[in-house]
């Protein structure tokens, strides 16, 4: 009997394999991780609407284009001096308006300063040029001014002339400079101002403004 007995402890000990039992034995289970419940529709803020646009400015070496007694098609952006992207500009905002849009075809020398646009409330351009010798241009259009004068710097009336395809009024500037305005005082009018020159070289400038199609 005890020797039967010790043979099965043996037995026992030498097959058997014991498992863990308990919390330390269970393999360990990482849980999910708790989604949070939405919270509602996220809230978008809106893009600011008509952010307008800006021409950068052109070297003199750059900005040759056509003189201002050049044959040029009126409609066509490429009169316009400047580079490709200013070109661009009067296009971009002449698509988008109901007036005429114009600009200036400007003898070698000349060249885009800075220049705005906005499509809203009508629509409207503000750009300048600066020249030989000290020479600029300031050119407004559409519906840029809510004042009864026009936005017109102050200055005696001195007869009219042509503005493109238009007819203007000329202005002689306190300051020295001369301007012509068309539709003085109302939406959308048209405005040059010229300084640097005489009123001959303004006329000139503001009889060659080009028409660009939209």
């Amino acid at each position: 009997m005890f020797a039967a007995a010790l043979l099965a402890a043996v037995a026992a000990g030498c097959g058997g394999t014991t498992t863990p039992t308990g919390a330390t034995g269970a393999p360990t289970t990482t849980p999910a991780p708790t989604v949070p419940a939405s919270s509602g529709t996220p809230t978008v803020t809106p893009a600011p609407t008509d952010p307008g646009q800006t021409v950068s400015p052109t070297s003199p070496a750059g900005s040759s284009g056509p003189t201002a007694s050049a044959s040029v098609s009126p409609g066509a952006a490429d009169a316009c001096t400047g580079n490709v992207d200013n070109r661009r500009f009067y296009r971009s905002i002449a698509q988008s308006v109901t007036w005429s849009v114009v600009c200036p075809v400007l003898p070698k020398g000349w060249f885009v300063n800075t220049g705005t646009s906005r499509d809203a409330g009508g629509g409207k351009i503000l750009i300048t040029y600066t020249g030989p010798a000290g020479a600029s241009l300031a050119l407004s259009e559409g519906f840029f001014c809510t004042a009864a004068d026009g936005c017109v710097p102050s200055g005696a009336d001195a007869g009219s002339a042509p503005f493109g395809s238009m007819s203007g009024k000329i202005v002689a500037l306190d300051d020295g400079g001369w301007a012509i305005v068309v539709n003085r005082g109302a939406s959308p009018s048209w405005l040059l101002v010229g300084h640097g020159m005489d009123q001959a070289g303004l006329e000139a400038i503001a009889a060659a403004l080009a028409q660009v199609a939209g």
